[in-house]
Protein backbone atom coordinates (compact mmCIF):
# COMPACT_ATOMS: atom_id res chain seq x y z
CA UNK A 1 0.00 0.00 0.00
CA UNK A 2 1.30 3.48 -0.85
CA UNK A 3 1.65 6.28 1.81
CA UNK A 4 -1.35 8.29 2.68
CA UNK A 5 0.29 11.97 1.38
CA UNK A 6 -0.12 15.23 3.51
CA UNK A 7 -0.40 18.59 2.24
CA UNK A 8 0.82 20.72 4.96
CA UNK A 9 2.70 19.81 8.43
CA UNK A 10 0.95 19.49 11.15
CA UNK A 11 3.46 21.05 14.81
CA UNK A 12 4.49 18.12 16.81
CA UNK A 13 5.51 18.68 20.26
CA UNK A 14 7.49 16.40 21.68
CA UNK A 15 6.88 15.76 25.64
CA UNK A 16 8.64 13.92 28.93
CA UNK A 17 8.82 10.72 30.70
CA UNK A 18 7.10 7.57 29.84
CA UNK A 19 4.60 9.53 27.48
CA UNK A 20 7.77 10.54 25.48
CA UNK A 21 8.82 6.57 24.96
CA UNK A 22 5.01 5.74 23.96
CA UNK A 23 5.17 8.92 21.24
CA UNK A 24 8.19 7.09 19.66
CA UNK A 25 6.22 3.93 19.41
CA UNK A 26 3.18 5.00 18.39
CA UNK A 27 4.93 7.13 15.21
CA UNK A 28 7.49 4.05 14.63
CA UNK A 29 4.49 1.59 14.43
CA UNK A 30 0.98 3.29 13.62
CA UNK A 31 2.17 6.71 11.94
CA UNK A 32 5.57 6.23 9.73
CA UNK A 33 4.41 2.70 8.21
CA UNK A 34 1.05 4.31 6.90
CA UNK A 35 1.58 8.01 6.11
CA UNK A 36 4.02 10.15 4.72
CA UNK A 37 4.11 12.00 8.20
CA UNK A 38 5.16 15.62 7.35
CA UNK A 39 5.47 17.65 10.92
CA UNK A 40 7.00 20.97 12.71
CA UNK A 41 8.91 19.38 15.18
CA UNK A 42 10.02 20.78 18.51
CA UNK A 43 10.90 19.52 21.42
CA UNK A 44 9.41 20.19 24.79
CA UNK A 45 11.21 17.79 27.05
CA UNK A 46 12.16 19.48 30.12
CA UNK A 47 15.81 19.58 29.39
CA UNK A 48 15.42 21.18 26.52
CA UNK A 49 12.81 23.88 27.62
CA UNK A 50 15.40 24.49 30.27
CA UNK A 51 18.56 24.62 27.38
CA UNK A 52 16.29 27.32 25.20
CA UNK A 53 15.00 29.25 28.60
CA UNK A 54 11.34 27.96 27.41
CA UNK A 55 11.61 29.67 24.24
CA UNK A 56 11.22 26.32 22.37
CA UNK A 57 7.41 26.41 23.82
CA UNK A 58 6.84 29.69 22.57
CA UNK A 59 8.00 28.82 19.24
CA UNK A 60 5.87 25.61 19.01
CA UNK A 61 2.79 28.10 20.08
CA UNK A 62 3.93 30.56 17.49
CA UNK A 63 4.14 27.95 14.76
CA UNK A 64 0.44 25.97 15.86
CA UNK A 65 -0.66 29.45 15.36
CA UNK A 66 0.83 29.25 11.75
CA UNK A 67 0.15 26.03 10.73
CA UNK A 68 -3.80 25.51 12.32
CA UNK A 69 -2.91 21.93 14.02
CA UNK A 70 -0.62 20.59 16.55
CA UNK A 71 -0.08 17.47 18.38
CA UNK A 72 1.33 17.25 21.71
CA UNK A 73 2.74 14.80 24.18
CA UNK A 74 2.95 15.20 27.79
CA UNK A 75 5.22 17.29 29.40
CA UNK A 76 6.16 18.03 33.16
CA UNK A 77 5.45 21.11 35.07
CA UNK A 78 8.22 21.58 37.24
CA UNK A 79 7.80 21.41 41.25
CA UNK A 80 11.34 22.16 43.45
CA UNK A 81 11.87 18.36 42.96
CA UNK A 82 11.87 18.15 39.68
CA UNK A 83 14.56 21.34 39.89
CA UNK A 84 16.77 19.68 41.72
CA UNK A 85 16.13 16.29 39.21
CA UNK A 86 16.52 17.91 36.01
CA UNK A 87 18.90 20.74 37.21
CA UNK A 88 16.90 23.75 36.29
CA UNK A 89 18.00 26.86 35.79
CA UNK A 90 14.11 28.19 37.12
CA UNK A 91 10.83 26.62 37.84
CA UNK A 92 10.00 26.62 34.28
CA UNK A 93 5.78 27.38 33.62
CA UNK A 94 3.61 24.64 32.37
CA UNK A 95 3.89 24.75 28.48
CA UNK A 96 0.06 23.87 28.29
CA UNK A 97 -0.56 27.31 30.19
CA UNK A 98 2.43 29.34 27.90
CA UNK A 99 0.61 27.89 25.17
CA UNK A 100 -3.36 28.30 26.25
CA UNK A 101 -2.14 31.75 26.73
CA UNK A 102 -0.55 32.76 23.61
CA UNK A 103 -3.12 30.76 21.16
CA UNK A 104 -6.14 32.15 23.36
CA UNK A 105 -7.65 29.03 24.10
CA UNK A 106 -10.24 26.57 25.77
CA UNK A 107 -9.74 23.13 26.39
CA UNK A 108 -12.33 20.76 25.66
CA UNK A 109 -11.80 16.92 27.23
CA UNK A 110 -14.00 13.78 26.12
CA UNK A 111 -13.60 10.39 27.56
CA UNK A 112 -13.01 7.98 24.99
CA UNK A 113 -15.85 4.93 25.12
CA UNK A 114 -15.47 1.37 24.56
CA UNK A 115 -17.37 -1.56 25.46
CA UNK A 116 -16.46 -3.56 28.63
CA UNK A 117 -15.05 -0.04 30.40
CA UNK A 118 -18.37 0.54 31.70
CA UNK A 119 -18.85 4.14 33.29
CA UNK A 120 -19.30 4.62 36.91
CA UNK A 121 -22.59 6.46 36.38
CA UNK A 122 -24.46 3.83 34.79
CA UNK A 123 -27.01 6.14 32.68
CA UNK A 124 -24.32 8.16 30.68
CA UNK A 125 -24.26 6.28 27.28
CA UNK A 126 -22.66 9.32 25.00
CA UNK A 127 -19.01 10.98 26.29
CA UNK A 128 -19.72 14.04 27.71
CA UNK A 129 -17.29 16.66 26.88
CA UNK A 130 -15.79 19.09 29.45
CA UNK A 131 -15.18 22.69 27.97
CA UNK A 132 -12.93 24.47 30.44
CA UNK A 133 -12.48 28.33 30.55
CA UNK A 134 -8.37 28.36 30.54
CA UNK A 135 -7.78 32.19 32.20
CA UNK A 136 -8.16 33.54 35.23
CA UNK A 137 -9.96 33.28 38.40
CA UNK A 138 -8.34 31.38 41.49
CA UNK A 139 -5.60 30.38 39.28
CA UNK A 140 -4.62 33.74 38.43
CA UNK A 141 -5.74 35.30 42.19
CA UNK A 142 -3.73 37.27 44.76
CA UNK A 143 -3.90 35.82 48.57
CA UNK A 144 -3.29 37.24 51.65
CA UNK A 145 -2.74 35.83 55.39
CA UNK A 146 -4.95 38.23 57.69
CA UNK A 147 -2.50 38.79 60.47
CA UNK A 148 -5.15 40.35 62.74
CA UNK A 149 -8.53 42.69 63.07
CA UNK A 150 -8.38 45.35 60.52
CA UNK A 151 -10.58 45.82 56.89
CA UNK A 152 -10.00 44.67 53.58
CA UNK A 153 -11.00 46.55 50.53
CA UNK A 154 -11.06 45.79 47.01
CA UNK A 155 -9.34 49.00 45.11
CA UNK A 156 -9.83 50.08 41.76
CA UNK A 157 -7.95 53.21 40.44
CA UNK A 158 -8.92 54.65 36.99
CA UNK A 159 -6.23 56.04 34.85
CA UNK A 160 -7.61 59.52 35.93
CA UNK A 161 -7.11 58.59 39.72
CA UNK A 162 -10.27 58.06 40.68
CA UNK A 163 -11.37 55.37 43.11
CA UNK A 164 -14.20 53.02 43.45
CA UNK A 165 -13.62 50.66 46.77
CA UNK A 166 -15.59 47.81 48.38
CA UNK A 167 -15.67 46.46 51.64
CA UNK A 168 -14.35 42.82 51.53
CA UNK A 169 -14.39 42.10 55.33
CA UNK A 170 -13.79 43.51 58.69
CA UNK A 171 -12.19 41.24 60.27
CA UNK A 172 -12.18 41.01 63.95
CA UNK A 173 -9.38 38.59 64.21
CA UNK A 174 -6.54 36.55 61.80
CA UNK A 175 -8.12 35.09 58.30
CA UNK A 176 -7.17 34.67 54.92
CA UNK A 177 -8.28 36.64 51.65
CA UNK A 178 -8.16 36.18 48.21
CA UNK A 179 -8.90 38.67 45.11
CA UNK A 180 -9.76 36.64 41.70
CA UNK A 181 -10.19 38.12 37.88
CA UNK A 182 -10.81 37.58 34.70
CA UNK A 183 -11.09 39.55 31.25
CA UNK A 184 -14.09 40.54 29.03
CA UNK A 185 -12.44 40.05 25.78
CA UNK A 186 -11.13 36.41 27.24
CA UNK A 187 -14.80 34.96 28.13
CA UNK A 188 -15.97 36.25 25.04
CA UNK A 189 -13.17 33.98 23.35
CA UNK A 190 -14.20 31.38 25.58
CA UNK A 191 -17.69 31.77 24.34
CA UNK A 192 -16.78 31.85 20.66
CA UNK A 193 -15.11 28.47 20.81
CA UNK A 194 -17.71 26.64 22.72
CA UNK A 195 -20.49 28.02 20.15
CA UNK A 196 -17.64 27.11 17.30
CA UNK A 197 -16.91 23.91 18.79
CA UNK A 198 -20.55 22.84 19.54
CA UNK A 199 -21.68 23.71 15.69
CA UNK A 200 -18.06 21.80 14.32
CA UNK A 201 -19.23 18.43 16.70
CA UNK A 202 -22.70 19.01 16.14
CA UNK A 203 -23.62 18.61 20.11
CA UNK A 204 -26.00 20.88 22.52
CA UNK A 205 -23.78 23.24 24.81
CA UNK A 206 -24.66 24.03 28.24
CA UNK A 207 -22.56 26.46 30.55
CA UNK A 208 -22.98 26.94 34.03
CA UNK A 209 -22.16 29.45 36.72
CA UNK A 210 -23.14 30.61 39.86
CA UNK A 211 -24.36 34.00 38.83
CA UNK A 212 -27.07 34.01 41.53
CA UNK A 213 -24.85 33.95 44.49
CA UNK A 214 -22.03 36.27 42.33
CA UNK A 215 -24.39 38.69 40.76
CA UNK A 216 -21.31 40.37 38.87
CA UNK A 217 -18.04 38.31 38.10
CA UNK A 218 -20.00 34.92 37.70
CA UNK A 219 -23.13 37.43 35.91
CA UNK A 220 -20.85 38.85 33.64
CA UNK A 221 -19.75 35.36 32.32
CA UNK A 222 -23.29 34.46 32.02
CA UNK A 223 -24.27 37.51 29.90
CA UNK A 224 -21.52 37.26 27.69
CA UNK A 225 -22.50 33.84 26.73
CA UNK A 226 -26.21 34.95 25.57
CA UNK A 227 -25.17 37.99 24.00
CA UNK A 228 -22.94 36.40 21.84
CA UNK A 229 -25.41 33.52 21.28
CA UNK A 230 -27.95 35.82 20.52
CA UNK A 231 -26.10 37.90 18.00
CA UNK A 232 -24.09 35.21 16.26
CA UNK A 233 -24.90 31.99 16.99
CA UNK A 234 -28.92 31.51 17.54
CA UNK A 235 -29.69 31.12 13.89
CA UNK A 236 -26.86 28.49 13.28
CA UNK A 237 -27.74 26.55 16.07
CA UNK A 238 -31.43 25.93 15.54
CA UNK A 239 -30.24 25.43 11.59
CA UNK A 240 -27.75 22.08 13.18
CA UNK A 241 -30.50 21.73 15.40
CA UNK A 242 -28.64 21.66 18.63
CA UNK A 243 -29.24 24.03 21.31
CA UNK A 244 -27.25 25.99 23.79
CA UNK A 245 -28.45 25.78 27.18
CA UNK A 246 -27.62 28.00 30.74
CA UNK A 247 -28.50 26.87 34.50
CA UNK A 248 -26.53 27.44 37.85
CA UNK A 249 -23.51 24.61 38.64
CA UNK A 250 -24.60 23.22 41.44
CA UNK A 251 -28.18 22.73 38.76
CA UNK A 252 -25.79 21.28 36.10
CA UNK A 253 -24.08 19.16 38.36
CA UNK A 254 -27.67 17.49 39.23
CA UNK A 255 -28.39 17.09 35.51
CA UNK A 256 -25.66 15.79 34.64
CA UNK A 257 -25.70 12.88 36.85
CA UNK A 258 -28.75 11.82 35.83
CA UNK A 259 -28.41 12.56 31.62
CA UNK A 260 -27.21 10.08 29.11
CA UNK A 261 -24.07 12.84 28.18
CA UNK A 262 -23.64 13.40 24.57
CA UNK A 263 -23.25 17.16 25.20
CA UNK A 264 -20.53 19.94 25.84
CA UNK A 265 -20.59 21.13 29.26
CA UNK A 266 -19.09 24.73 29.77
CA UNK A 267 -17.38 25.55 32.91
CA UNK A 268 -15.35 28.64 34.41
CA UNK A 269 -12.00 27.30 35.08
CA UNK A 270 -11.70 26.09 38.32
CA UNK A 271 -14.99 24.43 37.76
CA UNK A 272 -13.59 22.72 34.30
CA UNK A 273 -10.82 21.86 35.98
CA UNK A 274 -12.86 19.60 38.88
CA UNK A 275 -15.36 18.67 36.46
CA UNK A 276 -13.30 17.05 33.92
CA UNK A 277 -11.33 14.70 36.13
CA UNK A 278 -14.82 13.65 37.92
CA UNK A 279 -16.23 12.78 34.22
CA UNK A 280 -13.02 10.81 33.18
CA UNK A 281 -12.99 9.07 36.21
CA UNK A 282 -16.44 8.23 36.21
CA UNK A 283 -16.29 7.11 32.56
CA UNK A 284 -13.68 4.96 33.75
CA UNK A 285 -9.86 6.37 33.68
CA UNK A 286 -7.94 9.25 32.47
CA UNK A 287 -5.77 7.33 30.24
CA UNK A 288 -9.20 7.14 28.11
CA UNK A 289 -9.82 11.44 28.14
CA UNK A 290 -9.36 13.28 24.83
CA UNK A 291 -8.19 16.79 25.38
CA UNK A 292 -7.91 19.62 22.42
CA UNK A 293 -7.53 23.40 22.57
CA UNK A 294 -9.41 25.39 20.53
CA UNK A 295 -8.65 28.94 19.58
CA UNK A 296 -11.64 31.69 18.59
CA UNK A 297 -9.74 31.79 15.02
CA UNK A 298 -10.36 27.73 14.60
CA UNK A 299 -6.66 26.78 15.56
CA UNK A 300 -6.31 23.48 17.65
CA UNK A 301 -3.91 21.87 19.40
CA UNK A 302 -4.24 18.23 20.67
CA UNK A 303 -3.19 16.05 23.30
CA UNK A 304 -4.17 13.45 25.74
CA UNK A 305 -5.61 14.57 29.20
CA UNK A 306 -3.25 12.67 31.55
CA UNK A 307 0.53 13.60 32.60
CA UNK A 308 4.07 12.11 31.64
CA UNK A 309 3.09 8.52 33.90
CA UNK A 310 6.50 9.41 36.11
CA UNK A 311 6.17 5.98 37.67
CA UNK A 312 6.13 4.01 34.48
CA UNK A 313 8.90 5.60 33.53
CA UNK A 314 11.41 5.28 36.37
CA UNK A 315 10.39 1.39 35.82
CA UNK A 316 11.42 1.79 32.11
CA UNK A 317 14.69 3.30 33.10
CA UNK A 318 15.64 0.18 35.49
CA UNK A 319 14.75 -2.31 32.37
CA UNK A 320 11.68 -3.34 33.82
CA UNK A 321 8.14 -4.20 31.97
CA UNK A 322 5.68 -1.22 32.16
CA UNK A 323 2.45 -1.80 30.99
CA UNK A 324 1.05 1.43 29.65
CA UNK A 325 -2.19 3.08 28.04
CA UNK A 326 -1.01 4.82 24.59
CA UNK A 327 -4.59 5.52 24.12
CA UNK A 328 -5.31 8.61 24.57
CA UNK A 329 -1.87 10.09 23.19
CA UNK A 330 -2.95 7.63 19.79
CA UNK A 331 -6.30 10.06 19.80
CA UNK A 332 -4.37 13.27 20.08
CA UNK A 333 -2.20 11.94 17.00
CA UNK A 334 -5.54 11.04 15.43
CA UNK A 335 -7.51 14.18 16.30
CA UNK A 336 -4.61 16.23 14.68
CA UNK A 337 -4.39 13.98 11.44
CA UNK A 338 -8.40 14.16 10.68
CA UNK A 339 -8.06 17.92 11.36
CA UNK A 340 -4.79 18.04 8.93
CA UNK A 341 -7.54 16.52 6.68
CA UNK A 342 -10.41 18.21 7.02
CA UNK A 343 -8.46 21.87 6.74
CA UNK A 344 -6.66 20.44 3.71
CA UNK A 345 -9.23 18.51 1.76
CA UNK A 346 -7.16 15.04 2.30
CA UNK A 347 -10.03 12.65 3.10
CA UNK A 348 -7.61 9.45 2.88
CA UNK A 349 -5.77 11.06 5.99
CA UNK A 350 -9.57 11.95 8.02
CA UNK A 351 -10.38 8.01 7.07
CA UNK A 352 -6.55 6.87 8.64
CA UNK A 353 -7.34 8.80 11.99
CA UNK A 354 -10.77 6.97 11.95
CA UNK A 355 -9.71 3.88 11.28
CA UNK A 356 -7.03 3.92 13.59
CA UNK A 357 -9.31 4.91 16.36
CA UNK A 358 -11.44 1.97 15.81
CA UNK A 359 -8.12 -0.63 15.73
CA UNK A 360 -7.54 0.77 18.90
CA UNK A 361 -11.08 0.28 20.48
CA UNK A 362 -11.51 -2.85 18.68
CA UNK A 363 -8.14 -4.20 20.13
CA UNK A 364 -9.81 -3.44 23.49
CA UNK A 365 -12.96 -4.66 22.94
CA UNK A 366 -11.50 -8.16 21.92
CA UNK A 367 -9.93 -8.88 25.54
CA UNK A 368 -6.35 -6.92 24.82
CA UNK A 369 -5.41 -4.47 27.30
CA UNK A 370 -3.22 -2.35 29.19
CA UNK A 371 -3.20 -3.51 32.96
CA UNK A 372 -4.76 -0.65 34.08
CA UNK A 373 -7.87 -1.01 31.70
CA UNK A 374 -8.37 -4.75 32.82
CA UNK A 375 -8.10 -3.90 36.28
CA UNK A 376 -11.91 -2.44 35.77
CA UNK A 377 -12.90 -4.27 32.20
CA UNK A 378 -16.24 -6.40 32.62
CA UNK A 379 -14.52 -8.27 29.51
CA UNK A 380 -13.58 -11.37 30.63
CA UNK A 381 -10.50 -13.34 31.27
CA UNK A 382 -8.88 -9.88 29.38
CA UNK A 383 -5.19 -10.17 27.86
CA UNK A 384 -2.67 -7.71 29.59
CA UNK A 385 -0.08 -6.58 27.18
CA UNK A 386 3.27 -4.54 28.04
CA UNK A 387 3.06 -0.83 26.46
CA UNK A 388 4.93 -2.17 23.17
CA UNK A 389 2.49 -5.27 22.58
CA UNK A 390 -0.52 -3.26 23.31
CA UNK A 391 0.67 -1.34 20.46
CA UNK A 392 1.80 -3.67 17.81
CA UNK A 393 -1.51 -5.53 18.85
CA UNK A 394 -3.09 -2.37 17.71
CA UNK A 395 -1.02 -2.43 14.47
CA UNK A 396 -1.87 -5.41 13.67
CA UNK A 397 -5.41 -4.35 14.09
CA UNK A 398 -5.22 -1.26 11.80
CA UNK A 399 -3.34 -3.60 8.99
CA UNK A 400 -6.20 -5.65 8.68
CA UNK A 401 -8.56 -2.34 8.08
CA UNK A 402 -6.84 -0.54 5.36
Amino acid sequence: MSKIMMKTPLVEMDGDEMTRILWKMIKDELLLPFIDLKTEYYDLGLEYRNETNDQVTIDSAEATKKYGVAVKCATITPNAARMREYDLKEMWKSPNGTIRAILDGTVFRAPIIVKGIEPCVKNWKKPITIARHAYGDVYKNTEMIVPGPGKVELVYTAEDGSETREVVHNFTGTGVVQGQHNLNNSIESFAKACFNYALDTKQDLWFATKDTISKKYDHTFKDIFQEIYEESYKDKFAEAGITYFYTLIDDAVARVMKSEGGYIWACKNYDGDVMSDMVSSAFGSLAMMTSVLVSPQGVYEYEAAHGTVQRHYYKHLKGEETSTNSVATIFAWTGALRKRGELDGTPELCDFADKLEQACIKTIEDGKMTKDLALITSIPNPVVLNSEEFIKAIRTRLEGML
